[in-house]
């Protein structure tokens, strides 16, 4: 009898989720072994954080070999950035949003050195997946680049972000609802191979987000849960080798618009739509859906945004192509359309969109 190998699974060696993390990060770093590093700030945060973090690594001994601030996703001139980075250095830090968090994390797949994650908004799974959106002889595409060795989230910092990027975390988590029905979808009609373990981490990631109570988005218990839940998302996707269990026919649409906009809106807030869009069309947990999405103030935010019908639509019939290997409910006519109907009748989503 032939025994099948064990898999392999990467995790963060280093999760740390609270008030005042930032202030830490040299004392991490130098318990993970890691004394010389490399850090590429987001645009603007080395003003804003730059003393705050050089301040830590210097009592911790952690030597900075190079610093500056990114405001590029190009796949080329990440590229040049990483080979030239000081071949001593043992990791890379990126601090700041997703462009930023995923020029770092694949500057660091390419050096084959470890990547610390510091985000500075909520704003997607981002923070903790091993693919990165980069933008690939002019146009964005999701490519492989290196899990998070280590997280730190400050939660301080979380709290002062914009309250868009809040609205975005929400819609992002929640979207793992439908895009675990979409799995499931595929695995039942056979068209892929459901891993039920990453399953069952991405299913207790989101039911524990949506059943957490709160009376304010910007509580420590509600960022918790809700930065939590993001990285535990990124785990679920390393596990199964692909981003299925945590991204479905939600971001096809998402994707998509991003695609047909000139200027399209954040990536969880479209996503979010589109999650309730799905739940309806599935005719799965849209009701936990929408609570969620009152009780945060998410309806009401993107209510403000005047988005169109007409580009939703136009998503909809894109979203097959943009991952054509997949077989979500989008994949099939039957459920475009019904998709499309929703869009017009459906309470909600008739209010939102113009």
């Amino acid at each position: 009898m032939v025994k099948a190998a064990a898999k392999e699974i990467n995790i963060p060696n280093l999760l740390k989720i609270g008030a005042g993390t930032l202030d830490y990060t040299g004392e991490y770093l130098k318990g993970l072994g890691l004394t010389k590093v490399v850090i590429l700030f987001g645009n603007g945060l080395i003003d804003m954080f730059g003393d705050k973090v050089m301040t830590s690594l210097k009592r911790a001994e952690v030597e900075v070999l190079e610093y500056q601030e990114l405001d590029t996703v190009c796949i080329d001139d990440l590229i040049r950035l990483a080979f030239t980075m000081p071949n001593k250095a043992q990791a890379v830090i990126g601090l700041g949003g997703g462009k930023v968090i995923d020029a770092a994390k694949y500057c660091g797949f390419l050096r084959n050195i470890p990547f610390i994650s510091v985000p500075t908004s909520s704003s997607s799974d981002g923070f903790s997946s091993s693919s990165a959106s980069l933008i690939v002889e002019g146009r964005r595409k999701s490519v492989p680049a290196k899990l998070a060795y280590g997280i730190i989230v400050d939660t301080e910092i979380i709290k002062s972000a914009p309250d868009k990027f809040l609205y975005s975390g929400i819609g992002d988590m929640a979207a793992k609802i439908t895009a675990l029905y979409d799995w499931k979808y595929e695995g039942d009609h056979g068209y892929a191979e459901v891993n039920d373990f990453a399953m069952m981490i991405a299913k207790k990631a989101v039911n524990s987000f949506v059943r957490t109570p709160f009376h304010d988005i910007k509580e420590d218990l509600f960022l918790r849960e809700l930065l939590d839940s993001l990285a535990m998302s990124g785990i679920a996707n390393e596990i199964a080798g692909s981003s299925a269990p945590t991204s479905g026919s939600e971001h096809l649409i998402s994707h998509a618009l991003d695609k047909l906009l000139e200027q399209p809106q954040l990536h969880g807030v479209q996503v979010g739509i589109a999650t309730y869009l799905m739940s309806l069309v599935q005719e799965h947990r849209y009701k936990r859906v929408d609570t969620i999405f009152t009780q945060t103030g998410f309806w009401k935010y993107v209510e403000a945004l005047q988005m169109k019908r007409r580009d939703f639509e136009d998503a909809i019939d894109m979203a097959p192509t943009i991952k054509p290997f997949r077989h979500t409910y989008l994949h099939e006519e039957i459920y475009r359309e019904k998709a499309k109907e929703l869009l017009r009748t459906d309470i909600h989503l008739s209010k939102i969109l113009l």
